[in-house]
């Protein structure tokens, strides 16, 4: 944890240093001093600014997001006994895209809103998915996670059906959705860390509180029930704050993928598979993970800006051919 912790932050600290503006490591620091202690900046006023309101919320940002999603994949892993369930398997994605794509492509009629209304539209879209996902696992008479699961495949079917309809129908809008999707850290100040951190914050807690329950559900939901355990109570609590985490990132940042995946597979190979180490170190991975990404993807191209979902997947495909040929050798 100790040394999870200490990469993390040098991460975030070499991530404020990069950018078209160059700003050097040592007045970097200078800066961070003389905010602590009230002392004189050494930089400039556009200086301060690049740094406090671009580079550092764009760090924290992609912080959070990378530890929510990297712990949402480790809790859906942890319901499904699944090491390939994925955060957006609950149809979060395809709500999302569905919420934003109908945002862009009323765009016009909601220019005057002073807000950009697309997060929102995600947030919502995303809960909504997933709320459908359960609606229909419910009304199918049975509350196991397989049946959880095909709902989930089923709805995700279907919100991306009526998306792609509503793009065809507004086909310029295609683009602006396209690159949504691509996923993206672009901020303006502290707005978006604000609006993520109560969520990402409060499900991050409830999910690590959840660890122990998520040991004794991997041994069946027979045995968990005769220790005294509620299958159903625990999978309906994880799921929910893990899809609420993930709601909360895809509103800020588009669709990110294999983070949820290749994070927590990284934590068992190192730590073991107990969820009370597989979850805070997903989360703590999960940022560095995201942060390191975000650099990549802010500086391979400069001054242009590469997609951050191109980097991940980029760096997810290599991982699940290493995974399969480490489990043929095994084997």
């Amino acid at each position: 944890m100790a040394v999870a912790l200490l990469i993390l932050l040098v991460a975030a600290f070499v991530s404020t240093l990069v950018g078209v503006s160059s700003l050097g490591y040592q007045r970097v620091l200078q800066e961070i001093w003389a905010q602590l202690t009230g002392g004189v900046s050494p930089l400039s006023e556009r200086e301060a600014a690049i740094l406090w309101y671009l580079r550092v919320p764009r760090v924290v940002l992609a912080g959070l997001v990378g530890a929510a999603l990297a712990i949402s994949g480790a809790a859906f892993q942890g319901v499904f006994r699944n090491p390939l369930a994925d955060p957006y398997l609950l149809g979060a994605a395809a709500g999302a895209g569905l919420g934003a794509t109908i945002v862009v492509v009323s765009a016009p009629g909601v220019a005057g809103w002073g807000i950009s209304p697309l997060p929102l539209a995600a947030f919502v879209g995303a809960l909504g998915g997933v709320g459908l996902s359960w609606v229909l696992s419910q009304s199918a008479g049975r509350g196991n996670s397989a049946t959880l699961l095909l709902a989930g495949v089923a709805v995700a079917s279907f919100l991306t059906a009526i998306q792609t309809f509503v793009q065809q129908v507004n086909i310029d809008t295609i683009q602006r959705v396209y690159e949504w999707m691509l996923g993206g850290l672009n901020t303006t100040g502290w707005q978006e860390v604000l609006l993520t951190l109560p969520y990402i914050g409060v499900t991050s807690v409830v999910l690590c509180l959840c660890a122990r329950l998520l040991d004794v559900l991997a041994v069946g939901d027979e045995e968990a029930a005769s220790l005294g355990i509620r299958p159903a109570r625990v999978r309906l609590l994880v799921l929910g704050a893990a899809s609420l985490a993930t709601a909360a990132a895809v509103s800020v940042s588009g669709l990110i993928g294999f983070v949820g995946i290749v994070v927590p597979h990284v934590v068992r190979l190192i730590a073991g598979a107990s969820y009370r180490v597989v979850l805070p170190l997903s989360l703590i991975g999960g940022a560095t993970f995201l942060i390191a990404a975000d650099e990549v993807a802010r500086t391979i191209l400069a001054p242009a800006e590469l997609p951050i979902g191109v980097v991940t997947a980029f760096t997810g495909a290599p991982f699940f051919l290493l995974v399969l040929r480490m489990n043929r050798s095994r084997s």
